[in-house]
């Protein structure tokens, strides 16, 4: 067994274990949290779930008029996201990894749409970074947690591009025969990435729309519908 092996073997069944377990577990507990009864008029809780959940998605554009020169700040997020988005779910080997895990596939996106996304999603990586390094109110409230979440959520884009020399459907045929060692390290930062995401902010991949939802109640029940 080499390094591939073992990173293929071992030690993703151990990532995947850990970041199922983690998730689960911060789920049950916050499902566990006692129901607070919000208050509020009469008149306003009838303000719901499914109340909440479309407020929760149609307010996820910025409103007009909101910060006019920090285009960039607002649109970059967005880039990250769909990017992040492209490049996990409709790369022609990745397709490949998720169906021999869960059974699942579907169809590709073209080569050349997944290296502009890979491209477009490190430089909007980079400019998160400057902006909380350049930002001081950002510098000041970042913590260990912002700054380990950004590197383990880089690390995985940077080793992939080292994996890209040929198109996808060659990468496939010969199983990364040639790229071995650059797989088994890009592997290695994507088990690193399953590891930390149960413990840091990458979990609000989960609980954004929660989230969002009792923002919406909260301000629902106050009569806040614009």
């Amino acid at each position: 067994m080499d390094f591939l092996d073992w990173v293929r073997g071992p030690l993703l069944t151990l990532s995947l274990f850990i970041f199922v377990a983690g998730v689960a577990w911060r789920l049950f507990a916050l499902w566990r949290l006692p129901h607070l009864v919000a208050p509020g008029a009469p008149e306003r809780q009838h303000f719901g779930t499914g109340a909440a959940t479309r407020a929760a998605f149609t307010r996820m554009l910025p409103r007009g008029g909101f910060h006019p020169s920090a285009t960039l700040v607002t649109v970059n997020p967005y880039v990250f996201h769909i990017g992040l988005a492209v490049v996990v779910f409709g790369y022609a080997p990745h397709i490949a990894f998720i169906h021999r895990l869960t059974g699942l596939s579907w169809p590709a996106f073209p080569d050349a749409v997944m290296y502009a996304a890979a491209a477009a999603t490190i430089v909007s990586l980079l400019m998160a970074l400057m902006f909380r390094l350049s930002d001081p109110v950002l510098k000041r409230i970042s913590t260990a947690n912002d700054w380990i979440t950004w590197l383990v959520t880089f690390l995985p884009f940077v080793t992939g591009m080292a994996v890209i020399g040929d198109p996808s459907s060659t990468i496939l045929a010969r199983d990364h025969v040639v790229y071995r060692d650059p797989l088994a390290v890009h592997l290695l930062t994507l088990e690193l990435l399953l590891i930390w995401f149960p413990f840091g902010k990458l979990m609000h991949a989960f609980l954004f729309l929660p989230a969002r939802m009792q923002l919406a109640t909260f301000f629902g029940r106050r009569g806040v519908r614009s």
